[in-house]
């Protein structure tokens, strides 16, 4: 019988707080003993964990200002050096260290502790959601290269991302292992969901979701200009804006609904059930976390052909168009509206894609499974590591 693999999951920002505590309930599950180290998050509760893993809040305790405000970053960024090091002088006995979005990339190369490959006592993976920062600053690429050299493992959610790093960045294909996304069906099953608001609720039109912050990469304004002519339904574009929307509220038509704002995980269930299609038009991406929010409520999906999109779509559970093409966009938006028995069969594909390749039980038992393999591989007599120290 195996030991029991002590480990800390560790997402200073506390960035994506339903995949943080997906992966430790699935981890849990699996045989292992976690600890997410975070910090808290902002924008409202996160999920319970009914006591099968353990969590910290111990990075930016001091949060002027509101959520995304400029206080509020600059504290966080005065905050992350000192933090990094208090969490590093108190490492207990993880075996494994599993951290998710480091955004101080050029900070963060030299604060993490020593991975097993450069003599350090315990491996440390990383999981890379954005596999290469997009827009990146002036040597912010060359940090994340460094950074990836730092640990023993990177996970990827998938063949596309894992062909980027190692064309783009030149990372070691040995050290990068594709463990897919989870479907968050704590979403779905969660008790105390909030019903809509009654204006949404009243809608009697098929409805089109569009969900999450809005970015320009999300290709919202390609969607607008492809629902031009379409009246028979309603587009719902739902989520905190990253961006002026003006513009986009400019070009939408009658039967386009903004909720520009946080969306909550209770009240996030209503827009996914009264959703009829969810659409996804982004212009770049390695994968999305509103697609598996999407899979988990078995919602019909229509995609851009990037970055993992293609690797999903071939389950069954969306159609692809190409990304920016708005006559194509248009044509299979038109489609799909007018015919529900090949988006019941996109959703049956969605749900049984959730069930199957995307349950969090099988991303638990891959994840633990690298960790023993890591585990059992012995440390090389490297010397230590200028940039950073246990």
């Amino acid at each position: 019988m195996q030991p029991t693999i002590h480990v800390e999951v560790i997402d200073p920002s506390a960035f994506t707080p339903p995949y943080d505590h997906a992966l430790c309930g699935a981890l849990a599950a699996a045989g292992a003993d976690v600890e997410l180290v975070t910090s808290r998050f902002a924008y409202g509760p996160t999920a319970d964990t009914d006591g099968a893993y353990k969590v910290t809040e111990r990075f930016y305790r001091w949060a002027p200002g509101k959520p995304g405000s400029r206080p509020r970053l600059a504290a966080k960024l005065l905050q992350h050096v000192p933090d990094m090091l208090s969490w590093r002088r108190q490492l207990g006995d993880a075996d494994i260290l599993h951290f998710q979005w480091l955004a101080a990339t050029p900070l963060d190369v030299h604060l993490l502790p020593r991975a097993k490959r450069h003599g350090g006592r315990r491996p440390i993976v990383l999981t890379a959601h954005d596999v290469i920062a997009r827009e990146p600053r002036r040597g912010q690429l060359a940090a994340q290269r460094r950074l990836y050299d730092q640990v023993d493992a990177i996970i990827v959610h998938s063949e596309h991302g894992a062909r980027r790093l190692v064309g783009e960045l030149g990372v070691d294909s040995e050290r990068i292992h594709v463990i897919a996304h989870g479907a968050f069906d704590h979403l779905a099953s969660q008790p105390g969901a909030v019903a809509l608001p009654t204006e949404l609720a009243d809608v009697k039109k098929p409805v089109v979701l569009c969900f999450g912050l809005i970015r320009p990469y999300k290709g919202v304004e390609e969607l607008l200009r492809a629902w031009q002519g379409i009246e028979d339904a309603e587009l719902w574009i739902v989520g905190m804006p990253r961006m002026d929307i003006a513009p986009l509220e400019a070009i939408a038509t009658p039967s386009v609904r903004f909720v520009s704002r946080f969306v909550t995980d209770l009240e996030l269930p209503a827009f996914f059930k009264r959703a009829d299609l969810v659409v996804l038009p982004y212009l770049e991406i390695d994968q999305s976390g509103v697609l598996f929010t999407a899979l988990a409520f078995g919602r019909p999906l229509l995609l851009s052909d990037v970055g993992g999109f293609p690797e999903v779509a071939k389950s069954g559970a969306a159609r692809l168009v190409p990304s920016g093409d708005v006559s194509a966009l248009h044509a299979a938006l038109v489609d799909l509206i007018g015919d529900s028995e090949q988006r019941a069969q996109l959703g049956a594909a969605s749900r049984a894609a959730a069930d199957g390749p995307y349950s969090w039980d099988e991303i638990g038992r891959q994840t633990v499974a690298l960790y023993e393999q890591l585990l059992a591989q012995p440390a090389p007599n490297a010397p230590r590591s200028s940039q950073s120290g246990q």
